[in-house]
């Protein structure tokens, strides 16, 4: 499924080339890897397109914490993996099974379900793999990466939201017990992207990494009503995915439990909160108040 632009223009342009270039290099050749079934899998995953939110959210916020594009390079494709690899296995009979992604056979469709399972499991172990070796940073500073990673992908983060998903299927939930889901399978990961582009910049700035992570809270949860808007309001061939598979599965969401139109106003409300903490950083910060307000308008 093509990428919109994002309305970011050349930032985003430069900032997912650097991406797709980093990810063709870091991802194994089937030619040359001694489980040639395995690299195919994961590059088919992970070079699926998308629209890459996470690892712009990496860049920017290195951006605005005064580093470069090269000191972003390697948190920002950890979490692309790490988000492929999540994807892979949603996608999974045993989770949200699934047949379509991005417009493309999943994983396991287009394979079969056991390379699926090592294809996500490779490719979250690449993205530490990346962070341990990868780019030229200071040893307190891989730590710091790795640890806010692991953070947001384990048990206190993205496993343990969609442990809670799973629980949930064909029960009513009540909208704080939505939230903190959403907030621990989706919201986790997009607050750690910020974090971890603010720690490969390598310039402590206090106020700033708070103010950082209260924006990726907010546009966390933005992000995940959009979604749960998206899935009831748009059709398949243009999400990439099937639409309406929340209901399917009986799943509770935002527009089911507080209606459709209050749901774009939360969702409009987290995006202007998001903006306020970044007030008082002037264009530093004009790719990340972008970033908020496509997440709240974008049509897949």
């Amino acid at each position: 499924m093509a990428n919109d632009n994002l309305g970011l223009g050349s930032f985003a342009d430069d900032a997912r080339a650097r991406l797709e270039q980093a990810l063709h290099r870091y991802l194994p050749e089937p030619a040359v890897c001694d489980a040639p079934r395995l690299a195919e899998a994961m590059r088919y995953a992970a070079l699926a397109g998308g629209k890459r939110i996470r690892p712009l959210l990496v860049y920017a916020a290195c951006q605005l914490s005064g580093g470069t594009p090269e000191q972003a390079d390697a948190p920002a494709t950890a979490v692309e993996l790490i988000h492929a690899y999540s994807l892979v296995h949603d996608d999974l009979p045993a989770m949200d099974d699934d047949d379509l992604r991005r417009g493309q056979p999943t994983c396991h469709r287009a394979f079969d379900e056991a390379t699926a399972i090592l294809a996500g499991d490779t490719l979250l172990t690449l993205a530490f793999e990346l962070l341990g070796d990868a780019g030229d940073y200071p040893a307190a500073t891989r730590v710091g990466m790795v640890r806010t990673l692991a953070g947001a992908a384990g048990a206190a983060g993205m496993a343990a939201g969609q442990m809670q998903d799973m629980e949930a299927e064909g029960r009513l939930q009540q909208v704080s017990a939505l939230e903190r889901m959403h907030y621990l399978k989706t919201g986790r990961l997009i607050t750690a992207s910020l974090h971890l582009g603010y720690l490969a910049a390598n310039r402590p700035d206090p106020a700033l990494e708070q103010a950082l992570l209260a924006f990726g809270d907010a546009i966390g949860l933005a992000f995940q009503i959009q979604d749960d808007i998206l899935d009831v309001t748009v059709d398949t061939a243009q999400l990439g995915k099937p639409s309406g598979s929340d209901e399917k599965q009986g799943k509770s969401t935002f527009p089911a439990l507080i209606g459709l139109e209050a749901s774009r106003e939360r969702a409009q409300t987290l995006c202007q909160q998001a903006r306020g903490h970044l007030q008082g950083h002037g264009e530093a910060a004009r790719p990340l108040l972008d970033l908020a307000d496509y997440i709240v308008r974008r049509g897949h």
